[in-house]
Protein backbone atom coordinates (compact mmCIF):
# COMPACT_ATOMS: atom_id res chain seq x y z
CA UNK A 1 0.00 0.00 0.00
CA UNK A 2 1.52 3.18 -1.43
CA UNK A 3 0.91 6.95 0.73
CA UNK A 4 1.13 10.15 -0.42
CA UNK A 5 2.17 12.11 2.81
CA UNK A 6 1.48 15.21 1.59
CA UNK A 7 -2.18 14.66 0.57
CA UNK A 8 -2.36 11.60 3.09
CA UNK A 9 -4.09 9.51 -0.27
CA UNK A 10 -3.79 5.72 0.29
CA UNK A 11 -3.44 3.90 -3.51
CA UNK A 12 -4.02 0.49 -2.57
CA UNK A 13 -1.91 -2.23 -4.44
CA UNK A 14 -3.37 -5.36 -6.44
CA UNK A 15 -1.51 -7.28 -3.31
CA UNK A 16 -3.50 -5.64 -0.85
CA UNK A 17 -6.71 -6.98 -2.62
CA UNK A 18 -5.62 -10.56 -3.17
CA UNK A 19 -4.66 -10.85 0.77
CA UNK A 20 -8.10 -9.71 1.12
CA UNK A 21 -9.49 -12.42 -1.31
CA UNK A 22 -7.26 -14.70 -0.32
CA UNK A 23 -6.71 -14.49 3.49
CA UNK A 24 -5.23 -18.09 4.33
CA UNK A 25 -3.03 -18.11 2.19
CA UNK A 26 -0.15 -16.14 -0.31
CA UNK A 27 -1.34 -16.60 -3.91
CA UNK A 28 1.12 -15.93 -6.46
CA UNK A 29 0.46 -15.79 -10.75
CA UNK A 30 2.05 -18.18 -13.22
CA UNK A 31 1.80 -17.09 -16.44
CA UNK A 32 0.55 -19.33 -19.13
CA UNK A 33 0.38 -19.85 -23.03
CA UNK A 34 -2.17 -21.45 -24.24
CA UNK A 35 -1.38 -21.08 -28.08
CA UNK A 36 -3.67 -18.43 -28.73
CA UNK A 37 -3.53 -15.81 -31.50
CA UNK A 38 -5.11 -12.15 -31.84
CA UNK A 39 -8.14 -11.18 -34.61
CA UNK A 40 -5.66 -8.31 -35.82
CA UNK A 41 -2.54 -10.81 -36.44
CA UNK A 42 -4.66 -13.60 -38.17
CA UNK A 43 -6.28 -11.57 -40.54
CA UNK A 44 -10.01 -10.94 -38.93
CA UNK A 45 -9.42 -7.14 -37.90
CA UNK A 46 -5.54 -6.84 -39.21
CA UNK A 47 -2.44 -8.67 -39.98
CA UNK A 48 1.05 -7.54 -37.39
CA UNK A 49 -0.58 -7.00 -34.30
CA UNK A 50 -0.21 -4.09 -32.37
CA UNK A 51 2.47 -2.25 -33.45
CA UNK A 52 4.38 -2.30 -29.85
CA UNK A 53 3.85 -6.15 -29.43
CA UNK A 54 6.58 -8.77 -29.14
CA UNK A 55 4.88 -11.11 -26.79
CA UNK A 56 8.30 -12.94 -25.97
CA UNK A 57 8.75 -9.94 -23.68
CA UNK A 58 6.99 -11.09 -20.54
CA UNK A 59 6.69 -14.87 -21.45
CA UNK A 60 8.77 -17.02 -18.64
CA UNK A 61 10.75 -19.40 -19.85
CA UNK A 62 8.49 -22.43 -18.66
CA UNK A 63 5.62 -20.31 -20.97
CA UNK A 64 5.80 -22.43 -23.69
CA UNK A 65 2.72 -23.25 -25.76
CA UNK A 66 4.27 -26.37 -27.01
CA UNK A 67 3.50 -27.93 -23.82
CA UNK A 68 0.33 -28.21 -22.27
CA UNK A 69 -0.56 -25.95 -19.26
CA UNK A 70 -0.66 -28.33 -17.01
CA UNK A 71 3.19 -29.11 -17.58
CA UNK A 72 3.26 -25.07 -17.67
CA UNK A 73 1.64 -24.73 -14.27
CA UNK A 74 4.03 -27.71 -13.24
CA UNK A 75 7.07 -25.79 -13.73
CA UNK A 76 6.11 -22.44 -12.41
CA UNK A 77 4.43 -24.09 -9.33
CA UNK A 78 7.92 -26.03 -8.95
CA UNK A 79 9.81 -22.59 -9.02
CA UNK A 80 8.18 -20.62 -6.88
CA UNK A 81 7.33 -23.57 -4.28
CA UNK A 82 11.29 -23.51 -2.95
CA UNK A 83 10.50 -20.12 -1.14
CA UNK A 84 7.03 -20.65 -0.58
CA UNK A 85 6.20 -24.55 0.13
CA UNK A 86 2.39 -23.49 1.28
CA UNK A 87 1.18 -21.26 -1.61
CA UNK A 88 -1.40 -20.99 -3.83
CA UNK A 89 -1.73 -20.18 -7.35
CA UNK A 90 -3.49 -17.82 -10.02
CA UNK A 91 -3.65 -19.72 -13.47
CA UNK A 92 -2.95 -16.19 -15.91
CA UNK A 93 -3.59 -16.93 -19.18
CA UNK A 94 -1.24 -13.70 -20.18
CA UNK A 95 0.04 -14.70 -23.86
CA UNK A 96 -1.96 -12.75 -27.12
CA UNK A 97 -6.08 -13.33 -26.56
CA UNK A 98 -7.43 -15.32 -24.32
CA UNK A 99 -10.42 -15.58 -25.19
CA UNK A 100 -10.25 -15.80 -28.60
CA UNK A 101 -11.34 -19.42 -29.59
CA UNK A 102 -14.71 -21.68 -29.41
CA UNK A 103 -16.37 -20.84 -26.47
CA UNK A 104 -16.12 -24.95 -25.54
CA UNK A 105 -11.93 -24.78 -26.53
CA UNK A 106 -11.91 -22.36 -24.03
CA UNK A 107 -13.64 -24.07 -21.34
CA UNK A 108 -11.58 -26.94 -21.63
CA UNK A 109 -7.95 -24.83 -21.76
CA UNK A 110 -9.41 -23.22 -18.09
CA UNK A 111 -11.31 -26.08 -16.45
CA UNK A 112 -7.48 -28.06 -17.09
CA UNK A 113 -5.61 -24.89 -15.42
CA UNK A 114 -8.30 -25.57 -11.92
CA UNK A 115 -8.02 -29.30 -12.34
CA UNK A 116 -4.50 -28.64 -10.71
CA UNK A 117 -5.24 -28.78 -6.29
CA UNK A 118 -3.10 -25.75 -5.83
CA UNK A 119 -4.64 -23.31 -8.43
CA UNK A 120 -7.37 -21.32 -6.45
CA UNK A 121 -8.35 -19.48 -9.70
CA UNK A 122 -7.47 -17.49 -12.86
CA UNK A 123 -7.04 -14.59 -14.68
CA UNK A 124 -7.66 -14.41 -18.28
CA UNK A 125 -5.64 -11.62 -20.36
CA UNK A 126 -7.74 -10.35 -23.37
CA UNK A 127 -9.13 -7.68 -25.71
CA UNK A 128 -12.22 -5.75 -24.73
CA UNK A 129 -13.62 -6.66 -28.64
CA UNK A 130 -13.17 -10.51 -27.91
CA UNK A 131 -15.71 -11.58 -25.35
CA UNK A 132 -19.08 -12.42 -25.86
CA UNK A 133 -21.74 -12.61 -23.91
CA UNK A 134 -21.97 -16.74 -24.24
CA UNK A 135 -18.45 -16.60 -22.71
CA UNK A 136 -19.12 -14.04 -19.76
CA UNK A 137 -22.10 -15.89 -19.12
CA UNK A 138 -19.90 -19.05 -18.84
CA UNK A 139 -17.37 -17.02 -16.60
CA UNK A 140 -20.00 -15.50 -14.42
CA UNK A 141 -20.95 -19.67 -13.63
CA UNK A 142 -17.60 -20.12 -13.31
CA UNK A 143 -16.48 -17.18 -10.89
CA UNK A 144 -19.26 -18.76 -8.36
CA UNK A 145 -17.12 -21.48 -7.88
CA UNK A 146 -13.59 -20.44 -8.10
CA UNK A 147 -11.38 -16.97 -8.45
CA UNK A 148 -11.99 -15.73 -12.58
CA UNK A 149 -10.66 -12.35 -13.19
CA UNK A 150 -10.93 -10.57 -16.46
CA UNK A 151 -7.61 -8.20 -17.84
CA UNK A 152 -8.38 -6.05 -20.58
CA UNK A 153 -5.76 -4.65 -22.85
CA UNK A 154 -7.08 -0.48 -23.01
CA UNK A 155 -3.95 0.55 -23.48
CA UNK A 156 -5.17 4.02 -24.13
CA UNK A 157 -8.41 5.77 -23.80
CA UNK A 158 -7.85 7.80 -26.88
CA UNK A 159 -9.27 6.38 -30.52
CA UNK A 160 -6.92 8.62 -32.41
CA UNK A 161 -4.10 6.65 -30.76
CA UNK A 162 -5.30 3.40 -30.78
CA UNK A 163 -5.81 3.54 -34.39
CA UNK A 164 -2.19 4.76 -34.72
CA UNK A 165 -0.72 1.51 -32.96
CA UNK A 166 -3.14 -0.92 -34.45
CA UNK A 167 -5.32 -1.74 -31.64
CA UNK A 168 -7.99 -2.48 -33.97
CA UNK A 169 -10.98 -1.49 -31.94
CA UNK A 170 -12.66 1.43 -29.93
CA UNK A 171 -12.39 3.11 -26.85
CA UNK A 172 -15.94 2.30 -26.49
CA UNK A 173 -15.70 -1.10 -27.06
CA UNK A 174 -13.07 -0.80 -24.30
CA UNK A 175 -15.96 0.37 -22.28
CA UNK A 176 -18.86 -1.93 -23.25
CA UNK A 177 -16.59 -5.00 -22.42
CA UNK A 178 -15.65 -3.78 -19.29
CA UNK A 179 -19.22 -2.71 -17.57
CA UNK A 180 -20.57 -6.18 -18.99
CA UNK A 181 -18.05 -8.03 -17.34
CA UNK A 182 -18.52 -6.53 -13.92
CA UNK A 183 -22.40 -6.48 -14.53
CA UNK A 184 -21.95 -10.40 -13.96
CA UNK A 185 -19.94 -9.56 -10.92
CA UNK A 186 -16.39 -10.92 -12.13
CA UNK A 187 -13.61 -8.61 -10.77
CA UNK A 188 -12.05 -6.70 -14.10
CA UNK A 189 -8.39 -5.15 -14.55
CA UNK A 190 -7.03 -2.64 -17.14
CA UNK A 191 -3.88 -2.25 -19.27
CA UNK A 192 -2.34 1.45 -19.77
CA UNK A 193 0.53 1.85 -21.63
CA UNK A 194 1.97 5.93 -20.87
CA UNK A 195 3.97 7.52 -23.36
CA UNK A 196 2.41 5.82 -26.34
CA UNK A 197 3.25 8.04 -29.46
CA UNK A 198 1.39 11.14 -29.67
CA UNK A 199 -0.13 11.62 -26.31
CA UNK A 200 0.85 14.15 -24.52
CA UNK A 201 1.36 14.29 -20.58
CA UNK A 202 -2.18 16.03 -20.27
CA UNK A 203 -3.44 13.29 -22.57
CA UNK A 204 -2.19 10.71 -20.34
CA UNK A 205 -3.01 12.02 -16.96
CA UNK A 206 -6.85 12.27 -18.33
CA UNK A 207 -7.04 8.47 -18.77
CA UNK A 208 -6.76 8.06 -14.80
CA UNK A 209 -9.95 10.15 -14.79
CA UNK A 210 -11.49 8.69 -17.83
CA UNK A 211 -11.08 5.02 -16.62
CA UNK A 212 -11.79 5.93 -13.10
CA UNK A 213 -15.56 5.97 -14.97
CA UNK A 214 -15.47 1.98 -15.17
CA UNK A 215 -16.37 -0.07 -12.80
CA UNK A 216 -12.66 -1.50 -12.46
CA UNK A 217 -10.76 -3.43 -9.91
CA UNK A 218 -7.74 -3.16 -10.31
CA UNK A 219 -5.44 -1.31 -13.06
CA UNK A 220 -1.80 -2.12 -14.90
CA UNK A 221 0.81 0.62 -16.12
CA UNK A 222 3.48 0.15 -17.93
CA UNK A 223 5.94 2.70 -19.88
CA UNK A 224 5.78 2.32 -23.90
CA UNK A 225 9.03 0.55 -24.23
CA UNK A 226 10.53 0.20 -28.24
CA UNK A 227 10.78 -3.75 -28.84
CA UNK A 228 12.83 -5.67 -31.17
CA UNK A 229 10.58 -7.31 -34.23
CA UNK A 230 8.02 -4.76 -33.73
CA UNK A 231 6.19 -2.37 -36.29
CA UNK A 232 6.98 0.39 -33.37
CA UNK A 233 10.65 -0.49 -33.66
CA UNK A 234 10.94 -0.17 -37.41
CA UNK A 235 9.29 3.10 -37.39
CA UNK A 236 11.70 4.31 -34.55
CA UNK A 237 14.53 3.50 -36.52
CA UNK A 238 13.24 5.56 -39.12
CA UNK A 239 12.58 8.56 -36.95
CA UNK A 240 13.29 8.56 -33.12
CA UNK A 241 12.31 12.25 -32.65
CA UNK A 242 8.78 11.53 -32.92
CA UNK A 243 8.95 9.70 -29.80
CA UNK A 244 9.06 11.15 -26.25
CA UNK A 245 10.64 8.30 -24.24
CA UNK A 246 11.04 9.02 -20.42
CA UNK A 247 13.81 9.50 -18.07
CA UNK A 248 12.98 7.60 -14.92
CA UNK A 249 12.00 10.61 -12.89
CA UNK A 250 9.96 12.37 -15.67
CA UNK A 251 8.39 8.77 -15.98
CA UNK A 252 7.78 8.80 -12.17
CA UNK A 253 6.74 12.31 -12.04
CA UNK A 254 4.08 10.36 -14.72
CA UNK A 255 3.01 7.61 -12.82
CA UNK A 256 2.37 10.00 -9.59
CA UNK A 257 0.32 11.94 -10.87
CA UNK A 258 -1.40 9.02 -12.76
CA UNK A 259 -2.65 7.03 -9.83
CA UNK A 260 -3.37 10.58 -7.84
CA UNK A 261 -6.26 10.83 -10.87
CA UNK A 262 -6.87 7.79 -10.15
CA UNK A 263 -10.50 6.64 -8.02
CA UNK A 264 -8.67 5.43 -5.08
CA UNK A 265 -10.42 2.35 -4.25
CA UNK A 266 -9.12 0.85 -7.96
CA UNK A 267 -6.14 -1.58 -6.95
CA UNK A 268 -2.42 -0.91 -8.91
CA UNK A 269 -1.01 -3.62 -10.18
CA UNK A 270 1.80 -2.44 -11.58
CA UNK A 271 3.93 0.54 -12.94
CA UNK A 272 6.62 -0.30 -14.43
CA UNK A 273 7.65 -3.09 -16.74
CA UNK A 274 11.08 -4.89 -17.49
CA UNK A 275 11.93 -6.20 -20.75
CA UNK A 276 14.65 -9.01 -21.71
CA UNK A 277 17.46 -6.84 -22.18
CA UNK A 278 17.75 -8.62 -25.56
CA UNK A 279 14.93 -7.19 -26.97
CA UNK A 280 14.39 -3.82 -25.22
CA UNK A 281 16.04 -1.45 -27.84
CA UNK A 282 14.29 1.87 -25.36
CA UNK A 283 14.32 3.38 -22.76
CA UNK A 284 16.71 1.05 -21.00
CA UNK A 285 16.58 2.31 -17.25
CA UNK A 286 18.79 -0.57 -15.57
CA UNK A 287 16.41 -0.16 -12.70
CA UNK A 288 14.85 -3.73 -11.13
CA UNK A 289 10.62 -3.44 -10.01
CA UNK A 290 11.62 -2.91 -6.18
CA UNK A 291 14.44 -0.31 -7.24
CA UNK A 292 11.53 1.82 -9.03
CA UNK A 293 9.06 1.24 -6.10
CA UNK A 294 11.61 2.54 -3.88
CA UNK A 295 11.93 5.74 -6.06
CA UNK A 296 8.18 6.41 -6.33
CA UNK A 297 8.15 6.04 -2.87
CA UNK A 298 10.52 8.95 -2.27
CA UNK A 299 8.75 11.15 -4.80
CA UNK A 300 5.37 10.34 -3.00
CA UNK A 301 6.60 10.95 0.41
CA UNK A 302 8.67 14.33 -0.26
CA UNK A 303 7.33 15.97 -3.26
CA UNK A 304 3.87 17.57 -3.44
CA UNK A 305 1.91 16.59 -6.55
Amino acid sequence: MLINKNTNRIYPEFTDYLRIRFPKFKVQKISLDAGFTCPNRDGSKGRGGCTYCNNRTFNPDYCDNSRSITVQLQDGIRFFSRKYPDMKYLAYFQAYTNTYDKIENLRLKYEEALHNNDVAGIIIGTRPDCVSGELLDYLQELNSRTFVMIEYGLESTSDETLRRINRGHTYEEAKDAVIRTAERKIPVGAHIILGLPGETNEQILHHAAVISDLPLTAVKLHQLQIIRGTALAKEYETDPKRFRLYTIDEYIDLVAGFIDRLRPDIYIDRFVSQSPKKLLIAPDWGLKNHEFRAKLERRLATVLI
